[in-house]
């Protein structure tokens, strides 16, 4: 059984730092690309990040180049998101998810096939 499971949300100040994880189980994840989206309160969910597995190439939303570096370690099975300079429009549920190919080629949700449950980021003071 396919599996992802997000974790390291939580409340954060504004200016803090997070690292956010996305272990996989039930396949192995270093022949997929794997993206992180967000979703907050009333907006789509919009993808921020997203690794290749086939050269390691990342890709980041205009939104969040500088402050968010997504990368992979194959033996622990795991994608992480960092995030530096939190602010409160950076609140949203935080989800991994895969395209089930090599390649990320968009951060279109549409093209991403299988989802962890997210895990809830809030930055407040």
């Amino acid at each position: 059984q396919v599996q992802l499971v997000e974790s390291g949300g939580g409340l954060v100040q504004p200016r803090g730092s997070l690292n956010l994880s996305c272990a996989a189980s039930g396949f192995t994840l270093d022949h997929y690309a794997v993206g992180w989206f967000r979703q907050a309160p009333g907006k789509e969910r919009e993808g921020v990040s997203c690794i290749s597995s086939i050269d390691g190439r990342t890709y980041y939303a205009d939104s969040v180049k500088g402050r968010f570096t997504i990368s992979r370690d194959n033996d622990k099975n795991t994608v992480y998101l960092q995030i530096h300079r939190l602010n409160p429009d950076d609140t949203a549920v935080y989800y991994c998810a895969t395209p089930a190919r090599g390649a990320c080629r968009t951060l279109s949700k549409e093209e991403f096939e299988y989802w962890g449950q997210g895990t809830q980021v809030t930055v407040s003071s």
